[in-house]
């Protein structure tokens, strides 16, 4: 990519997801609405779209639902983490700050 400093670039590319949690390792497993909503936030950190208009909203919705069938597939294909991940997803917060 650009003449950037190999430091910059990789503190740009770790903070890049940084509200991606990992879904790898819950218990219970991830939820199609858990993972659909990592791609959701994925697509949107790479296209720098967050509402999609009507001109994006088609390229958006299909870039989702390919990003999800890739983690789904990913998920399953993955052996099983010996320790769960660190943080809970959002939707996991959610449901436990309701409760």
């Amino acid at each position: 990519m650009g003449g950037g400093s190999n430091e910059a670039d990789a503190r740009s590319l770790h903070g890049m997801c940084r509200n991606i949690t990992t879904l790898r390792g819950l218990d219970p497993v991830a939820t199609p609405e858990e993972i659909e909503a990592a791609a959701r936030q994925y697509v949107r950190k790479v296209s720098g779209v967050q509402s999609p208009s009507p001109r994006t909203e088609q390229a958006v919705e299909r870039a989702v639902r390919q990003v999800q069938e890739a983690t789904t597939a990913l998920l399953a294909e993955l052996p099983p983490r010996r320790q769960p991940p660190p943080t809970l997803p959002p939707l996991r917060r959610l449901a436990a700050h309701r409760t």
